[in-house]
């Protein structure tokens, strides 16, 4: 590990001066309009090199967004021994398999389970969501062979979604995942008592398919003081971006927005870094306030994937206790 540090390189990317966020803050202010949007911090862009990493480092360039305002972010090489590391470590050791734990210098896609592997190996609460049909349900619930599992400790905000039962069950349908196993657990009608669970059981019976994944991320950037009706604002969140997957690609989430229709209607669009977009087309855009929503806004109506699965980080260190715990990859399961 020390060598590594020693040796890793800091990965280039485009510079935006003044940030990529806060150019987008101001094109949503001077949108039209009655609506309210929330975005993460501050967020570096990573996006894809044509004689390097196009077709396959969607992943890693959407882990590296993840690393936004730390200062220093390794480049895809490092990131992979870095991932090597934390394989040999035991984390996502089922998952690891399929790689026969070696990655470094190859071009395989990897997906939110490594991404996740590789910040719990650096001590961060990295959660995982899957979104999915009814169909997948009876896949994590009931896999020959699987076995129950200790409820998971709560430990941040985002917790309260960890509802029911826990099994080890395969990824289906993600590229370099197919073999990965995670706990699955299920949010169902069987919920708990407290205030969290309440919400999101309602969330749950009230929205359907798509509309339970923007909600969810509005739920995650959001909090008591912010309202999803009354009148036009941005809001910016300490909650870093979310890095979103579905078959075939990565991508990070950096915020969310609600437009308010005259009917009373809500429509939810995701903000989405795209690391297919380049930087400098995408500062342009925002500078000129011209054709940045193409690049940038994905309304409900564009999440046509049959399942999409997210990775977030909860606030604090892991303790020495946790670490055990964060080195079996677990994922909350919500119908879509």
């Amino acid at each position: 590990i020390a060598c590594l540090i020693g040796l890793q390189i800091r990965s280039p990317f485009y510079q935006v001066e003044t940030g990529l966020m806060a150019l987008l803050k101001h094109c949503l202010e001077l949108e039209a309009g009655n609506s309210t949007s929330i975005l993460s911090g501050y967020v570096d862009h990573f996006h894809s090199i044509e004689s390097e990493d196009v077709g396959w480092g969607c992943g890693q360039e959407a882990s590296e967004v993840l690393f936004g305002g730390s200062g220093f972010v390794p480049d895809i090489a490092s990131l992979q021994r870095w991932l090597e590391i934390a394989w040999e470590r035991g984390f996502d050791a089922l998952g690891s398999e399929h790689f026969n734990r070696k990655i470094y210098g190859s071009r395989n896609w990897i997906g939110a389970t490594k991404c996740a592997a590789l910040f719990r190996s650096f001590g961060l609460r990295a959660r995982i969501v899957d979104f999915g049909p009814k169909e997948l349900e009876s896949l994590c619930l009931s896999v020959p062979g699987s076995s129950k599992r200790k409820v998971v400790q709560v430990y941040g905000p985002m917790d309260k979604y960890i509802l029911g039962r826990h099994y080890d069950a395969p990824l289906a349908g993600s590229r370099g995942d197919e073999n990965s196993r995670y706990s699955c657990m299920r949010l169902g009608n069987n919920l708990g008592s407290g205030s969290g669970n309440n919400v999101l059981n309602k969330c749950a019976r009230k929205n359907k398919g798509s509309e339970v994944l923007v909600h969810w991320v509005w739920n995650y950037f959001s909090d008591e003081s912010l309202s999803k009706s009354g009148h036009h604002s941005v809001a910016v969140s300490e909650k870093p971006p979310l890095y979103f997957q579905h078959d075939g690609h990565s991508r990070t989430v950096v915020g969310v927005q609600v437009k308010h229709q005259q009917n009373g209607t809500q429509q939810f669009s995701l903000l989405i870094l795209d690391p297919a977009h380049r930087t400098a087309a995408l500062k342009t855009s925002l500078k000129e306030n011209d054709g940045w929503q193409k690049l940038l806004k994905r309304g409900v109506h564009t999440l046509k994937k049959p399942q999409y699965q997210l990775c977030y980080i909860d606030p604090g260190i892991a303790s020495e206790g946790e670490m055990e715990l964060l080195k079996r990859i677990d994922s909350i399961f919500l119908e879509f």
